[in-house]
C-alpha cells in the first residue's frame, strides 16, 4: 500500500491530499529515508512524521485491506514508538 494512502487509512491524517503534501515536503520518512507519496509500506517499517513540535514514529503492524478503518482499530495497524 502507498504511504499516502496508508497514513489516511489508519487515521494518522484526515485526508489523503494532506498526507501526499506531507510526503512531498519531506516531512514523512520510512526507515530513516524521506518517502515520496508512492513509496510502498510493508509490515515492520518505521514511519516517522517530523511535524510541528516533535517527530512521531510509528511501527507498521499490519496493512489494512479496506479503504478506511475505525479509529478504535488503529492500534491493530500502527504502534507509536516513544
Amino acid at each position: 500500500m502507498r504511504i499516502d494512502k496508508f497514513l489516511n487509512c489508519v487515521n494518522l491524517t484526515k485526508r489523503r491530499a494532506i498526507s501526499e503534501d506531507m510526503c512531498k515536503s519531506g516531512v514523512v520518512s520510512i526507515n530513516g529515508a524521506v518517502a515520496k507519496p508512492a513509496k510502498t509500506v510493508k509490515v515492520g517499517d518505521i514511519i516517522t512524521i517530523a511535524y510541528l513540535e516533535k517527530p512521531r514514529s510509528y511501527e507498521v503492524l499490519d496493512i489494512p485491506t479496506t479503504k478506511t478503518i475505525p479509529k478504535s482499530k488503529q492500534n491493530l495497524y500502527v504502534k507509536e514508538i516513544l
